[in-house]
């Protein structure tokens, strides 16, 4: 490990120390007692301590709440999707229902999709789920995230290339399940 990841690790490290109390106790203003709220502050800090090349903190606080707050909108759409998805379930036709263990994988695929989706850079997620959630066209996005079309273009492929092979790997995974 050389010098500078050192130093940025203990000063990670100190600011876990003086803030992660803190952190928790104003999440808990958001997410009340869920069991997040601790799961939320770690993750907060895990990302500061992945970012590279990170400059001196001036404002640690405010830069933890933008982090925290990112993540409990993140955690939210993940909500939100799973309860669009299983309210579109109650709707099927009861010939067509399908059974609770098919529920439950469905649930975890759309788990697994969620964390395959929050690998990708900011943007790229963003330009993703305003397209296939919010529905968006390619230029709303661009206007939405201040970038160009091309950019918009660019970042779908690449979330639909993410996308395709965590598809792959669900079927891979599930032909391994049934034969097992």
């Amino acid at each position: 490990m050389s010098g500078p990841d050192l130093s940025h690790r203990n000063d990670v490290g100190g600011l876990f120390r003086a803030h992660y109390p803190w952190l928790c106790t104003r999440l808990r203003r958001y997410l009340g007692a869920s069991p997040c709220v601790e799961d939320i502050a770690a993750e907060t800090f895990v990302q500061l301590l992945e970012s590279p090349g990170l400059t001196p903190i001036r404002e640690p606080r405010a830069l933890l709440t933008t982090i925290a707050h990112r993540l409990i909108y993140q955690l939210w759409r993940r909500r939100d999707l799973e309860r669009q998805h299983l309210e579109q379930l109650q709707h099927v036709d009861r010939h067509q229902a399908i059974s609770p263990e098919e529920q439950v994988q469905q649930t975890q695929a759309l788990h697994g999709l969620a964390r395959t989706l929050e690998r990708l850079p900011g943007k790229v997620r963003a330009t993703f789920l305003l397209s296939r959630v919010d529905g968006l066209t390619y230029p709303q996005i661009a206007a939405r995230l201040g970038i160009s079309q091309r950019s918009v273009s660019d970042y779908m492929t690449r979330s639909q290339a993410l996308c395709a092979r965590h598809s792959a790997n669900q079927s891979l995974n599930s032909l391994t399940r049934r034969s097992a």
